[in-house]
């Protein structure tokens, strides 16, 4: 916004949102006349647009006028208590760091094991399995539609033959794995347990997680196979199997950082990532399980975008309303369940192909606002990945970033560092306020399965989108190396995935299909089919079909027959 209308020459005060209620104290009211306004006179303010990432208006001073009705102790609290706005954690890095959880896949399984067990010597703490398109639609390697994908943008899995290579001298029982997998996440997670087991690890202590956010899928990666109903049915089966059987495993990692990636604001990220988690338990209500007995084991995944101060508020408003839905709205007796866990994962859509190592500037801020903020665990993307996957070199430059962060900065020293701060205070506030209402009027919907079905959240996001691609066209957002300070560049070095990771894939798939019993994959496909008519709990028939080495693309067929396929409405 200009300080000058056209064809004026006069200088004037930029004009400042307004907030409704703010009364700006005496001494406030005298440094605007004594100090800001001669200052101003003497150099007016950038002719630029003081917003957030996300387009939130910014003022240029904070203080205890925006924060009346604050009340510490309700809004606040203390580190490790409700309403968690401070961590979940009474002493938080203190006692232990976040999991530096590197994402990871590509190629085929054994060229991905060479990268955990490269990652994992350098100082790794977890494991983050990226999979390739084919996999992640549930097809096997060898079908048509696989052309030209296996391997390329994640590790090519096809059959449990393959989940053994991949965690091939990696114990299952010591390392903590996270899987980004939705709509075929139970037939992934059975090929999982089907290795622990293997080599003998308990199932009840091992852990890790389960992306599992088939909500998401609908709402912005769209990387889903069955319609919401059968697909909300089998995460449904994994919270009730893991349970069960696997109670230090998350069956679900209800995921905003694709709803930011495909261009929400941070409120919208915040407030649609909920409102999936909220219909997540609605779900697992009607199922019949207990609220504080499946609760505790939901997680949830972030972006951390540009905007330092906006993502810190964002996590922080988060906890918040996490845990006044489970009081309030659930009545949950349990601590565990209030408690709102995430992992972090630094912007990709931020990443630039032009400047490329601007990028490691970018991704260290991000893992910064992400630490601030009280993340449990944390992916710092590479300097190369709008280019390809990562190579060793970019994967352990984004490694150190968060080893610097942790060792070197002193951040880790306290808990919540800008508890108290005026503008992280108010900022909390009004995304935690924005988040709301839009909660609000997805309720009034029908909850998100109708909203979906209805393009809101959809077109809401699509509408963002628009607004800020137009304002870095316009330049009222500046993308550094991109829009504006553009320089010529040197060629970067980059990951290349040939076709022969397809021919190896097609080949073992040959083998294993010659190999195996293929009365015995037939009679255990048969036996999944038939349950998937009825409405036994889904999670035992799949892991008898893995076991039996029935493919991914296979077990997803034989639900396709039941379940059908999924098209999008179309959103006008």
């Amino acid at each position: 916004m200009s300080n000058k209308p056209k064809g004026s020459t006069q200088t004037l005060t930029p004009v400042e949102p307004s907030v409704p209620h703010r009364k700006p104290s005496a001494k406030e009211l005298a440094w605007e006349k004594n100090t800001l306004q001669p200052s101003l006179e003497k150099s007016p303010e950038r002719d630029y647009d003081f917003t957030t990432t996300s387009g939130h208006p910014i003022r240029r001073l904070y203080s205890e006028a925006d924060l009346a009705g604050w009340d510490p102790e309700r809004d606040l609290g203390l580190p490790g208590g409700p309403p968690y706005t401070r961590g979940i954690h009474p002493t938080m890095y203190r006692t232990r760091l976040w999991t530096m959880r590197q994402f990871a896949g590509f190629g085929a399984a054994e060229d991905t094991n060479a990268r955990f067990r490269y990652l994992l010597s350098q100082g790794q703490t977890g494991l983050s399995t990226a999979f390739d398109l084919p996999t992640l639609m549930g097809y096997d390697a060898d079908h048509p539609l696989s052309e030209g994908e296996v391997g390329k943008c994640g590790v090519a899995i096809s059959s449990l033959a393959d989940m053994e290579v991949l965690f091939d001298k990696i114990p299952l029982s010591n390392v903590t794995t996270s899987m980004t997998i939705n709509s075929p996440a139970a037939v992934i997670w059975a090929m999982y347990l089907a290795v622990a087991e293997k080599q003998g690890a308990d199932w009840k202590k091992i852990s890790g997680t389960l992306q599992n956010d088939i909500l998401k899928e609908y709402i912005a990666q769209k990387e889903y196979i069955y319609p919401p109903g059968p697909s909300m049915r089998l995460v449904i089966d994994t919270f009730e199997f893991g349970v069960k059987n696997t109670p230090k495993f998350n069956p679900i990692s209800i995921s905003g950082y694709h709803i930011r990636e495909a261009g929400s604001t941070a409120i919208q990220e915040l407030a649609f990532t909920l409102r999936d988690g909220l219909e997540y338990v609605e779900w697992g209500m009607r199922r019949g399980l207990e609220v504080d007995e499946f609760v505790p084991q939901l997680s949830f995944f972030f972006n951390a975008h540009n905007d330092f101060f906006e993502e810190i508020a964002k996590y922080r408003a988060a906890r918040r309303i996490w845990h006044k839905a489970m009081v309030e709205r659930y009545k949950s007796k349990n601590p565990r369940s209030w408690a709102l866990r995430f992992h972090t994962q630094t912007a990709g859509c931020s990443l630039t192909a032009q400047q490329p190592y601007n990028n490691v500037v970018r991704t260290a801020i991000q893992a910064l606002a992400a630490v601030m903020g009280g993340t449990q665990s944390l992916h710092t993307n590479s300097l190369d990945e709008a280019w390809a996957l990562p190579t060793e070199f970019a994967a352990t430059i984004a490694l150190r970033t968060q080893q610097i962060i942790a060792h070197e900065t002193g951040v880790t020293n306290m808990v919540d560092p800008l508890g108290g701060s005026y503008f992280v205070e108010t900022l909390t506030n009004e995304v935690e306020h924005g988040a709301w209402d839009y909660i609000e009027k997805i309720d009034a919907m029908g909850g998100m399965v109708a909203a979906i079905e209805r393009g809101y959240p959809q077109r809401e996001i699509a509408e963002a989108s628009y607004r800020y691609q137009v304002a870095v066209d316009k330049k009222e957002k500046i993308i550094v190396g991109v829009n504006d300070f553009v320089s010529e560049e040197k060629p970067l070095e980059i990951l290349q995935i040939d076709e022969t990771v397809a021919h190896r894939q097609a080949e073992r798939l040959r083998k294993l299909r010659a190999d195996r019993s293929q009365a015995e994959v037939d009679r255990r496909l048969s036996a999944l089919r038939h349950a998937a008519k009825g409405t036994e709990n889904l999670m035992p028939f799949i892991f008898d079909a893995v076991k039996s080495y029935a493919t991914l693309g296979e077990i997803c067929d034989a639900m396709r027959d039941v379940f059908g396929t999924y098209e999008e409405v179309a959103i006008t």
